[in-house]
């Protein structure tokens, strides 16, 4: 199979789609590696190392498109990536569609068949491509809000250890999965107070075995979110619904409650946020100010780290690239019903529900799509 890389062009995304080691594996597999120029640049990865693991460089996104019957990115697709996606080509990158109506459009447009990493699923019923990302952003919302909390980006001014004879910075976490637990472990390091708020009583035992004493955990419910709004210093949203967009749990009238530059890290914000006032902001203007409360909801964090984060998804990705190369996209997702879970769209059908329901499409089964 003919496999593209495409240089990033989302505001200050620099990681990229293969890794040389994984090129490797594919060009050993027997199939063709076609990198843009300098698209490993942003991870420290120059063109001839590509070269010397058999990928051919091509100057320009048109030429990937136009060569490859794969596509194989990191963010979703920008409206002028969109634009070269043709019927024949496979993507498989991040998607996020639920609250993305014009990707959503475009993508069946183009007819392609369309593989969301934030989809696939694993035996424990777990999102293995997902996760690597989640565990960056997870660890980064708790330097993000620190770096927040610093009185000249508006903040109030709060050191999240404290210091002897000071307290600490209250930090309160929505959600305790892969998010939660990442944000938990930087945030007790940094030796702030941590309650965690989740509905499921295994994710708090969990949390509960991990960190025993050093931080609270808390049935999640309205009363016990206005509670905790109330003192947080810093507020991590880290709720997921796989594929369909996040619940708003914190509101407008929430930030009636907290202190004047207390900060909201919005992990969620692929999925449409989880925070009321959220609004998709970039590493370039990272921050606003919503009612003295400054709101962090950068929609790619891990991009800023993309050296960790790039290595760290293609451990993830590599066997089903591998697997969508080597049998096809359509044999790939029959043998397989975790990536067959990573079907969005299909040759101008929306294949997961949660995505058809959200955006007012018909839904086709993803088995159906393939089949049909």
């Amino acid at each position: 199979m003919k496999i593209g890389v495409p240089r990033e062009i989302k505001n200050n995304e620099y990681r990229v789609g293969l890794v040389p080691s994984s090129v490797r594996e594919l060009t050993h597999h027997g199939h063709e590696v076609f990198i843009q120029s300098t698209a490993g640049y942003g991870i420290g990865v120059d063109d001839s190392e590509y070269e010397a693991v058999g990928a051919r460089i091509l100057p320009n996104a048109e030429l990937v498109f136009d060569r490859a019957e794969m596509i194989v990115k990191v963010k979703e697709p920008q409206a002028v990536e969109r634009a070269m996606l043709k019927e024949h080509h496979i993507l498989f990158t991040y998607l996020h569609l639920a609250p993305d109506a014009p990707q959503t459009q475009d993508l069946v447009n183009s007819g392609a068949c369309c593989i969301a990493y934030e989809t696939v699923t694993d035996d424990d019923g777990q999102l293995p491509l997902l996760a690597p990302m989640s565990e960056v952003a997870g660890r980064l919302s708790i330097q993000a809000g620190a770096w927040c909390l610093e009185k000249a980006r508006g903040g109030s001014g709060v050191l999240l250890g404290g210091v002897p004879g000071v307290e600490p910075a209250n930090v309160v976490i929505i959600g305790g999965g892969t998010v939660g637990f990442n944000a938990c472990q930087m945030a007790v390091g940094l030796g702030a107070n941590v309650a965690v708020l989740d509905r499921s009583a295994k994710v708090m035992r969990f949390l509960d075995a991990t960190f025993a004493s050093r931080i609270e955990t808390v049935f999640s419910n309205a009363d016990a979110i206005d509670r905790h709004i109330g003192t947080a210093d810093l507020v991590i949203g880290g709720v997921l619904i796989p594929g369909a967009s996040a619940p708003k749990l914190v509101t407008r009238e929430h930030l009636g409650m907290m202190r004047k530059g207390s900060v909201l890290v919005d992990v969620a914000i692929d999925q449409g946020g989880c925070f009321e006032t959220s609004k998709a902001t970039t590493h370039a203007e990272p921050t606003y100010i919503v009612d003295d409360i400054v709101h962090y909801c950068v929609a790619n964090m891990p991009g800023a780290v993309p050296r960790t984060s790039t290595f760290a998804l293609n451990n993830a990705t590599l066997p089903f690239t591998l697997a969508l190369a080597d049998k096809g996209a359509t044999q790939a997702m029959l043998d397989d019903p975790h990536l067959l879970a990573g079907l969005n769209v299909h040759r101008g059908k929306v294949t997961y529900k949660d995505v058809a329901d959200g955006l007012g499409y018909d839904y086709v089964p993803a088995r159906q799509a393939l089949t049909s």
